[in-house]
């Protein structure tokens, strides 16, 4: 077992996974530095899921290592990755995946609320964000008298307000059209970069490429490059669609 670098947060080598014998990841290896902004691209069926799900703790891999800071997820028991996931990482699906019992600041208080935060404060930080995300006004609406553009930014809500160390979003605006698209992916990245939050996100194309520090890319679960933020600008900011 080889420690990761000193300035990679979260750090993945050589991680392989299969879902019944069929390879979703074959050897990829990745670093990410505290406070960047990392994009994961590729087709459907690329492994981008699987990655987010290994270096989340939510899959073990096959074979490979997955490190955050010094401690390797890789070795951890399932109460510590469930710990590890609660406390210092959250989580934006492509569903946004609610309790539909709960209103809105409800859900978007619960991981706080999970941690043992005070009922007040945990309120008072979904009431923030689901303002920023302009829904402040559904607060009180249970997820099923929501619109499906309106769950899922409760979802962001609920990942950004537990301040979390590392966000991983698989896809968070695959629900969402045109300007939804847009302001969603900058408010996930301006909270990044304002409370210091490192971000791992997927998505199919070039659409974060404006926002991002970093993008990488997999074909057939294969890592197949890594591009710098700026090298992409001069195109992407221009025209990017998100």
């Amino acid at each position: 077992m080889v420690a990761p670098p000193d300035n990679d947060v979260l750090w993945a080598r050589a991680l392989t996974y299969a879902y019944g014998g069929s390879p979703a990841l074959t050897g990829v290896s990745l670093g990410v530095q505290e406070g960047e902004i990392l994009a994961v691209s590729g087709p459907r069926g690329s492994g981008k899921t699987t990655l987010l799900r290994c270096l989340s703790g939510q899959l073990l891999p096959d074979s490979g290592e997955v490190w955050f800071n010094s401690s390797p997820i890789h070795t951890m028991s399932t109460l510590a990755r469930e710990r590890l996931r609660c406390e210092r990482f959250g989580w934006i699906g492509p569903e946004p995946c609610l309790v539909p019992e709960l209103n809105a600041w409800e859900n978007a208080a619960l991981p706080l609320l999970l941690r043992g935060t005070r009922r007040k404060s945990a309120k008072h930080a979904a009431h923030e964000w689901l303002d920023r995300l302009d829904i402040g006004d559904c607060a009180r609406s249970r997820p099923a008298a929501l619109l499906q553009a309106q769950r899922q930014r409760v979802a962001v809500a609920r990942a950004l307000a537990a301040a979390p160390d590392i966000l991983f979003a698989d896809e968070p605006t695959a629900p969402l059209r045109g300007p939804d698209r847009e302001q969603v992916l900058r408010t996930i990245t301006t909270a990044a970069r304002s409370h210091g939050i490192t971000v791992v996100l997927t998505g199919h194309g070039t659409e974060a490429d404006a926002l991002v520090d970093r993008s990488v890319s997999l074909i057939d679960g294969r890592r197949s490059g890594s591009v710098p933020a700026h090298h992409a600008e001069g195109s992407a900011a221009c025209s990017v669609s998100v």
